[in-house]
């Protein structure tokens, strides 16, 4: 008898879509030409196949496939406990220290990069769920914490060559109100970006060529309130040739809005420590006032 799977319906949903994705993949062996008879026909048994495969949802310990993501991921993370520290402060001892790689722009962001912490890589299904299984949960983080999980070889910081022209979708949440929600929305977040479904035209036969904007999420902590946010490659400007990307960046704010967060499209969440869904270039979050041109979700 297998287990009963006890994650959220969403999570198990995206789980399974990426298990499935990968089973497709998976090349079922045939025998050579020389192991059959002449003119006879090979027979393969589809269910003893089924019954040998274990995943990480019928057996967490002894499964026996692994399932690649679109892309490997790298977890960050910092605090101010972790100011002047050499290893991250979350429970992550299952999983050895690497080293912060050499990525274009690290030189300008250098200073601030010394006190966030590279917790580990991965680029397995059953990967990510051992990473989330073993580290703190945002609602216990302490105040001014964050977690950042980027596509390997980007850096979450502004100057990194795949996010200096780009911006993020974000949202602020009370804490107050979230404390008990935060938690599953930072989870489909996650589950969102390593399923590329923010922006899943890479995934959908777009050619070599198709790129995904999506190079990072965050969550971050404060006295009073959680912040989600979703980091892009690119930013649309207010030229007419920019449609098409507008367009585009619009459905990941849509996306997230709707399928991950839970809301409904003409719902406003604006108010005492709360913000709507809203877009911002990174050249544009540099200014202050009016100047600053957003794009609600």
């Amino acid at each position: 008898m297998s287990a009963t799977s006890t994650l959220p319906a969403a999570a198990l949903q995206a789980s399974r879509a990426a298990l499935s994705a990968a089973l497709a993949d998976q090349a079922i062996p045939t025998p050579t030409d020389e192991e059959l008879e002449n003119g006879e026909i090979q027979e393969v048994d589809m269910q003893a196949q089924a019954e040998g495969i274990r995943t990480v949802f019928s057996d967490p310990t002894n499964f026996n496939v692994k399932h690649p993501l679109y892309s490997p991921w790298t977890l960050w993370f910092d605090s101010p406990a972790t100011k002047g520290r050499n290893l991250p402060q979350t429970p992550v001892s299952a999983f050895p220290q690497t080293p912060i790689p050499q990525t274009p722009g690290v030189a300008a962001a250098q200073g601030w990069m010394e006190d966030i912490k590279r917790v580990i890589s991965f680029d397995s299904v059953e990967e990510f769920w051992g990473l989330y299984n073993n580290i703190i949960p945002p609602s216990q983080l302490p105040q001014k914490a964050n977690y950042y999980l980027f596509k390997e070889g980007i850096i979450p910081a502004w100057e990194d060559e795949a996010n200096k022209n780009g911006g993020k979708w974000s949202i602020q949440l009370p804490k107050d109100k979230n404390r008990a929600h935060v938690d599953k929305m930072w989870l489909y977040t996650m589950l969102a970006a390593i399923g590329e479904t923010f922006d899943p035209a890479p995934t959908q036969g777009g050619g070599g060529n198709a790129v995904s904007l999506i190079t990072g999420v965050i969550v971050s902590t404060r006295p009073q309130f959680y912040r989600l946010s979703i980091w892009t490659r690119l930013a649309p400007s207010t030229n007419d040739d920019d449609a098409a990307l507008r367009s585009r960046i619009e459905g990941v704010g849509k996306h997230f809005k709707i399928n991950v967060l839970g809301y409904s499209e003409s719902q406003r969440l604006a108010g005492p420590l709360a913000t709507e869904v809203e877009f911002l270039s990174h050249k544009d979050s540099e200014k202050k006032g009016k100047s600053a041109r957003k794009i609600i979700a």
